[in-house]
């Protein structure tokens, strides 16, 4: 019976114990504390926005692979953004007004689309990080009543 739950569930290489995360294990890779400390960071919707608005307030213009090294330097490794997240996220803050993108070199003496901040971005930003401030203390309200 237990045989059957693991059927298909693959080993990885070089290592004892089954692909899944272990509540009690001695085993340092497979604890729940490790594999909660490696996860990679859920962006919540709408973060994203944010978090690229800020990096152009705060660096000027920069192209996407910018944007994203940014925020993973920032994260300190915890963001790893791809392109299928991050242009996605570039062309809605387009669409919206708030950022204006023009073409131009990389460092590397290839093409990029760089991407600034609007006034229109600033004023969203603003009233982007107020709101998250608010729903910041509210979170933090709710998780101290746990303790």
């Amino acid at each position: 019976m237990i045989r059957n739950l693991f059927r298909g569930v693959k080993r990885r290489a070089g290592h004892p114990c089954l692909r899944i995360v272990h509540l009690t294990s001695k085993c340092k890779r497979c604890s729940l504390e490790y594999q909660v400390k490696t996860m990679p960071l859920q962006i919540l919707q709408g973060t994203l926005d944010l978090m690229i608005l800020r990096t152009l307030a705060t660096m000027g213009p920069q192209h996407a692979y910018g944007i994203a090294g940014r925020l993973q330097q920032v994260s300190e490794d915890a963001l790893n953004l791809n392109q299928g997240t991050i242009y996605p996220a570039l062309v809605r803050l387009e669409q919206h007004g708030w950022t204006r993108a023009t073409w131009g070199k990389t460092e590397n003496n290839r093409e990029a689309k760089y991407y600034a901040i609007t006034r229109a971005g600033r004023r969203a930003l603003e009233e982007e990080t107020e709101r998250w401030r608010q729903m910041a203390v509210v979170v933090e309200k709710l998780l101290a009543e746990e303790q």
